[in-house]
C-alpha cells in the first residue's frame, strides 16, 4: 500500500461515528440540568428603543434571569462585540462604531438581539419572552447600498463604513486613455445566507474558578481572549471547547452576542446554561455573505494584451462591523485581485456602507470568490466584445511559468504555477469541441444552451504558524493535539493518517483531539483553507521533536553513538546493532524505564509562504426559454492543488464548494422587503440547492507542487466556490446573448431567466 503522503485515498474514519448519530455536537453534550435560552429579538429594522420593561418576564413562571445590556454593563461587562477596523484610502481611520452585545439605545436590523431569558425549560423562557414590554419608535429604513440615506450611526457619515483603495489610481487612469479598447461590465454578487447544517449554539458553566464556554465553532482562542477580555477575567479563567461542528463557512469563527450572555448567565447563576438557534432564527441573526456590486474595467493593447484592470465597488456592511466585516470586500478581495493575469497597473476602490440588514461577513471564500467573479465576468465580456476565443485571451494573459516566483500587484508572492497547462486539460476533460454539437442538439429541442469558463486562483489565508502536540498513553494509545477545527472536512481522518505515515504509528491506535484551549495551548483554528497545509507542517515538526529526543536515549540502549541512530517510518537504527525499535516499542521502552519526559512531544511551525491553489472551472446549462428553468447540465474542475494527500477528501472539498456557489448562482439570494423585514426567513421562501439541480462534477487534479510547504501541498477548501459563480454566471451569459441579453446577474432563478428572455434587449440596459 503506497504511503499515504504519496496521494493515497482513503475514507474518513469520523463517518461512521457522524452518520450513525454518535455525534457529539454542542446540543448533545450539554450538561445535566441545564437552564434554558430564549433570546428576545427585535421585530423592526430601525427603531429608537422607549421602553424596555422586563419585570413581569422575571417573574414568570421557571424564569431565573433575564439580561439587557444595563444588566451586563452593571455586571462590569464590556458589551461592545470586536471588529476589526482597516484603514481608508485617505489614512484614516474607518468608522467604528459600536456593535453592543445586547441592543442599547437602539435597535437596527430585524432579529438584533434585545434579551435574554434563561429559564427551566424552553417553552417557559420563551413564553416569559412574550411578557417583555419593548416600546420603540421606529425610525426611517436604510437598505441601499450607497451614499446618503436615514443615518443608521452618528459615527459614520454619508453611512460609509470605510473608503478603500488600493493601487495607482494615476497610472491606470492613463493606461485606459492610452488603450487600443476597453470593456467594462457591472457585476452584482447577491447576499447569501450560509444555512450550515447545525445552527449555532453554545452552553456554558462555571465551576467557582473556572468558566467553560462550549460552541459551535471553527477555533477557541479567538473566543477566549474575547470573552476573557469583555468579563474583565485571566484568560487562564476561561475555557473554551468546539465539540463536533456541523459546518461553519466561516460564519461560525466570530464570537457572537449570545455566546457572552449565555456564559455571564451560568457565572452568576452557577448553574449550565445551553442555548440553540432555530432556522429562522439563524437566517435573522448569522453573519450573512457577498452583497456588493462591483464596476470591472479591463484596458487592452492592439494585441489584446490587459494593460490594465479597475475595479470600483459598493459593498453592504449590515447594521454593524462584523468581526472581519470591513476586511473581506477590501483587502482579502485585493489577495487575488488580478487573479492569473500578468498585469502591474490596477485601481481597485471600495466603499462600504451600513444598512439596516444584518451584518455580513466570512463566507467560504471570504473576499477570494467576490474578487474572482468580478474578474472572470469582465473577461468572459471581453472575449466576446473583442471576438476572441476565451481560452486564448486566457491564454495569452496568463503569467508565464518562467515569471514564478511572481510578485502580484496587491503583494502576493505566488510560488509557482502553469495556468495554460491546466486550463488546457480541462478543456479537454470538457469536451470542449464537442460542444457545437450538444448545443444544436439542444436547439432542435427548443432550448438554449450556454458555456461558461472561469479560471481561479486562491490566496490560502490565516496564521500560517501551527502546533501539534504527540502524547503516548499508558494503555498504547496516542493522541495528537491539533490547533485546527474540523468542521466537516474530515481532518480526524487526514491528521491520524499523516501522523501514522510519518512515524510508524498504527493509525488505529491515534486519536485527534482539537477544539479545547486548555489542552492546546495556542492554535489559529480554521478558516481561509489553512487547516491541512499548517498542521501538517506542524506535525512534521513535531515527528523531527520526536526522533531528537529519543535518539539519545535509544542510542544508549543500541551501545552506538548517538549520531549513528536514524529513523523511518519502519522505525529507528543504528549500524552494529540488532536493535530496531518502531517508535511505539521505543514510547514502551521509555515508559518502563520511568522516562515519561519522552511520552510527550509538542512543536509549532511556520510556513514560509502562502500556496495558491489555482484551476479552470467549465460549466455548460440548459435553458427552457417556455419556463426559465436553467439547469447546470455539464461541470468540469481541474485544479492544480498541488500534491495531494488524499485525492478522495480534495475531490469531496471541490464538489462541496462547486455547490455552493451553484446553489449562490441558481437560487440562493436574501430578500429584504421595504421595511426591513426579512422575506426569505425559511426554507419555504429561501432556496438551497439539491441534487436536482446539482450535476455528476469531474473532478481532475493537474498538480504543480507548491514550494511553500515541505509536502509540495495547497490547501483546497474553498477552491470550489472561488470559481464556480463565475463559470455558472458566464455559461448563462452564453446562453442568452443571441436572444439579446446582455446582461445577466445572479440568481438565475426561473422567473428571473423568464424575465430576461421575454424583455430580450431592454434587460442590457
Amino acid at each position: 500500500m503506497e504511503k499515504f503522503g504519496k496521494s493515497q485515498s482513503i475514507k474518513r474514519f469520523e463517518d461512521t461515528r457522524l452518520l450513525t448519530g454518535h455525534g457529539r455536537y454542542v446540543d448533545d453534550i450539554v450538561p445535566e440540568g441545564a437552564l434554558f435560552t430564549y433570546v428576545f429579538r427585535s421585530p423592526v429594522a430601525h427603531a429608537e428603543i422607549t421602553s424596555l420593561d422586563v419585570s413581569d418576564a422575571r417573574e414568570a413562571d421557571g424564569v431565573q434571569m433575564v439580561l439587557t445590556v444595563d444588566d451586563l454593563e452593571a455586571a462590569g461587562i464590556d458589551i461592545s462585540i470586536w471588529g476589526i477596523v482597516i484603514e481608508n484610502r485617505d489614512g484614516t481611520k474607518a468608522a467604528a462604531p459600536m456593535r453592543p452585545m445586547l441592543a442599547k439605545g437602539r435597535v437596527r436590523h430585524v432579529g438584533e438581539p434585545v434579551a435574554v431569558v434563561i429559564a427551566e425549560t424552553y417553552d417557559q423562557a420563551r413564553d416569559a419572552a412574550e411578557m417583555i414590554m419593548f416600546e420603540y419608535e421606529e425610525l426611517p429604513v436604510k437598505l441601499d447600498v450607497k451614499a446618503g440615506g436615514p443615518t443608521v450611526h452618528e459615527e459614520a457619515t454619508d453611512n460609509m463604513a470605510y473608503d478603500f483603495g488600493l493601487g495607482d489610481e494615476e497610472a491606470t487612469e492613463a493606461a485606459f486613455k492610452a488603450a487600443a479598447r476597453t470593456v467594462s461590465l457591472e457585476i452584482d454578487d447577491n447576499r447569501v445566507i450560509v444555512n450550515s447544517m447545525e445552527p449555532r449554539g453554545c452552553y456554558a458553566e462555571w465551576d467557582g474558578t473556572q468558566l467553560h464556554l462550549a460552541f459551535g465553532g471553527q477555533g477557541v482562542w479567538g473566543m477566549k481572549s474575547q470573552l476573557a477580555k469583555a468579563f474583565g477575567m485571566d484568560e487562564a479563567s476561561v475555557r473554551i471547547t468546539n465539540p463536533d461542528v456541523g459546518g461553519g463557512f466561516g460564519m461560525k469563527s466570530p464570537p457572537y452576542p449570545e455566546y457572552y450572555a449565555v456564559a455571564h448567565a451560568a457565572r452568576t447563576l452557577k448553574r449550565p446554561v445551553r442555548w440553540m438557534s432555530d432556522r429562522t432564527e439563524a437566517m435573522l441573526s448569522d453573519h450573512a455573505g457577498r452583497d456588493l456590486v462591483s464596476l470591472a474595467e479591463l484596458a487592452f493593447d492592439e494585441n489584446n494584451r490587459i494593460t490594465a484592470y479597475r475595479v470600483t465597488t459598493r459593498a453592504n456592511m449590515g447594521a454593524y462591523n462584523s468581526n472581519f466585516g470591513q476586511i473581506i470586500q477590501s483587502n482579502l478581495f485585493a489577495r487575488v485581485l488580478m487573479g492569473t493575469y500578468d498585469v502591474q497597473t490596477t485601481w481597485m476602490h471600495t466603499q462600504a456602507f451600513y444598512t439596516n440588514t444584518t451584518q455580513v461577513d466570512a463566507y467560504r471564500g471570504a473576499g477570494r470568490p467576490e474578487a474572482i467573479y468580478v474578474l472572470e465576468r469582465v473577461m468572459d465580456r471581453a472575449a466576446r466584445e473583442l471576438e476572441i476565443d476565451p481560452l486564448e485571451l486566457r491564454r495569452i494573459n496568463f503569467i508565464a511559468p518562467d515569471k514564478f516566483p511572481y510578485k502580484s500587484v496587491t503583494g502576493e508572492k505566488y510560488d509557482v504555477g502553469e495556468f495554460a497547462r491546466v486550463m488546457m486539460r480541462g478543456a479537454e476533460e470538457a469536451d470542449w469541441e464537442g460542444f457545437a454539437e450538444r448545443r444544436a442538439a439542444d436547439e432542435a429541442k427548443g432550448l438554449l444552451r450556454g458555456r461558461g469558463l472561469s479560471y481561479y486562483i486562491e490566496s490560502i489565508l490565516g496564521d500560517p504558524s501551527e502546533g501539534a502536540k504527540v502524547e503516548f498513553h499508558e494503555d498504547g494509545t496516542v493522541s495528537i493535539y491539533v490547533g485546527t477545527q474540523s468542521n466537516g472536512q474530515g481532518h480526524e481522518t487526514v491528521y491520524a493518517t499523516f501522523l501514522s505515515d510519518q512515524s510508524g504509528i498504527p493509525v488505529e491506535m491515534i486519536t485527534v483531539v482539537q477544539g479545547d484551549s486548555d489542552l492546546i495551548a495556542q492554535g489559529g483554528g480554521t478558516g481561509g483553507s489553512r487547516s491541512v497545509t499548517t498542521q501538517t507542517n506542524a506535525t512534521l515538526a513535531t515527528v523531527a521533536t520526536m526522533v531528537e529526543a529519543f535518539t539519545p536515549y535509544l542510542a544508549e540502549k543500541m551501545g552506538v553513538d548517538e549520531t549513528e541512530v536514524t529513523f523511518d517510518e519502519d522505525g529507528f537504527s543504528a549500524p552494529g546493532s540488532n536493535l530496531r525499535p518502531t517508535m511505539m516499542e521505543a514510547a514502551e521502552m521509555a515508559r518502563n524505564d520511568g522516562r515519561t519526559e519522552l511520552l510527550t512531544h509538542e512543536a509549532r511551525a511556520t510556513l514560509p509562504g502562502r500556496s495558491y491553489p489555482n484551476g479552470v472551472h467549465i460549466a455548460e446549462v440548459v435553458i427552457d426559454p417556455e419556463t426559465g428553468e436553467t439547469k447546470v447540465d455539464r461541470y468540469t474542475v481541474v485544479d492544480d492543488f498541488g500534491n495531494l494527500i488524499n485525492p478522495m477528501l480534495a475531490e469531496g472539498q471541490v464538489h462541496g464548494g462547486v455547490v455552493q456557489g451553484i446553489g449562490q448562482a441558481l437560487i440562493e439570494r436574501v430578500v429584504y422587503d421595504e421595511d426591513g423585514q426579512l422575506l426569505t426567513a425559511t426554507f419555504m421562501d429561501y432556496g438551497m440547492p439539491r441534487a436536482d439541480n446539482s450535476p455528476m462534477i469531474s473532478f481532475t487534479p493537474e498538480p504543480v507542487p507548491s514550494t511553500a510547504n515541505p509536502m509540495g501541498m495547497k490547501g483546497c477548501g474553498e477552491a470550489g466556490t472561488v470559481g464556480a459563480m463565475a463559470a455558472v454566471s458566464n455559461a448563462v451569459q452564453d446562453a442568452v446573448w443571441d436572444r439579446g441579453v446582455k446582461q445577466v446577474d445572479m440568481p438565475f432563478t426561473p422567473l428571473r431567466v423568464w424575465g430576461m428572455l421575454r424583455d430580450g434587449p431592454i434587460a442590457a440596459e
